[in-house]
């Protein structure tokens, strides 16, 4: 019996220890949500009743599964993502016992981009995804993509080896990306392209969503900071990033018009520019009051995304007003996020 109590004694004070092993708020995700949610970590940071949130990249697919891992502090608090959770994404988040709030912070528009001292990409969507899907049809068959040279898809596009840098599969801004333009530019608009996925029983085009890995699309990691870097080195060469990181380079790269729209703030804020997508983060129900400051950091985010906010000022695309106003709701009543919220 004795040895029963000392037994729980010590696992009491080993939870009590492990509760109180974190002072700091723990985030991690989507690169393109990365810069905007570091801005709202440090300005947090400067209350000094809290500390500054650790806030960590290694894409959106990264952030929602390992916010969805399980609860206690060994887990991140918050994961971020520029593409929204899907229902199996949920599905582990119940198989661990997480609940989540989420919610929408902003827009982003995806770019292509290349530098100044190279040719301005001037193409259409259904172009661009016939540039850089996997695998195309050919009398009625899917063969690999054979195009190398940007004017072999069409003459008015330069004569120039299509190169184009890019994110990793566990990227929101990849997976945004072939859906807006692999899938639903190229494959459900193309004539050819269109009959032969029907063909081969994919309705929706969603096979079209492979990229190349030939060498005319280049895996560049997460850090979209690394892709400019390299269209600086190679004038000839493009790259795909969120629209914050063009706004911030301005001075050495330019956006590529897509489909006769240029990657502009006010387009993207219109819904003019095509290739674009939501921003979000997914909060921890259990860890609300247990980890320090985590419902003030979440107000934080609310206080800065309007026209006028910090965010916008870096480059976030903002919501409408009637957005702004429901999820603000969301941080104050924090919703638990269900398959039939998903499928609104």
């Amino acid at each position: 019996m004795l040895n029963r109590i000392i037994i729980s004694f010590v696992a009491f004070i080993f939870s009590t220890n492990i509760s109180l092993a974190r002072d700091y708020i723990s985030i991690a995700g989507s690169s393109t949500v990365l810069p905007f949610a570091t801005i709202i970590a440090e300005k947090f940071g400067k209350n000094p009743s809290f500390k500054t949130p650790v806030v960590e990249s290694g894409g959106s697919s990264v952030g929602k599964k390992n916010v969805c891992e399980g609860v206690g502090v060994k887990y991140i608090d918050i994961g971020n993502a520029s593409s929204r959770m899907k229902p199996k994404e949920l599905e582990f988040c119940n198989k661990n016992g997480v609940k989540l709030t989420e919610i929408k912070v902003g827009y982003d528009g995806i770019v292509v981009a290349n530098s100044k001292k190279g040719i301005l990409l001037k193409i259409s969507k259904s172009d661009l995804g016939k540039a850089l899907t996997a695998k195309i049809p050919q009398n009625g068959k899917w063969i690999d993509n054979p195009y190398k040279n940007w004017n072999e898809i069409n003459p008015s596009l330069p004569n120039l080896p299509i190169r184009v840098y890019g994110p990793p599969t566990t990227s929101g801004t990849r997976a945004s990306f072939v859906e807006l333009v692999n899938q639903k530019g190229y494959c459900a608009k193309d004539k050819d392209a269109k009959a032969a996925s029907l063909g081969r029983g994919d309705k929706k085009g969603k096979k079209c969503r492979a990229m190349r890995t030939d060498g005319a699309f280049i895996e560049a990691g997460e850090q979209d900071n690394l892709i400019v870097q390299k269209l600086n080195e190679d004038p000839n060469a493009y790259g795909i990033f969120g629209f914050s990181y063009l706004d911030q380079n301005s001075d050495t790269i330019q956006g590529a018009e897509i489909s006769d729209t240029a990657p502009t703030f006010e387009n993207i804020a219109s819904n003019n520019y095509s290739v674009s997508r939501a921003l979000y983060i997914y909060v921890k129900h259990q860890h609300i009051g247990v980890i320090p400051g985590l419902k003030k950091f979440l107000e934080n985010w609310k206080l800065n995304w309007s026209e006028d906010g910090i965010l916008s000022d870096a480059g976030m695309i903002p919501m409408s007003e009637t957005e702004r106003e429901k999820y603000a709701k969301a941080i104050e009543e924090l919703p638990v996020l269900t398959a039939d919220i998903l499928k609104k």
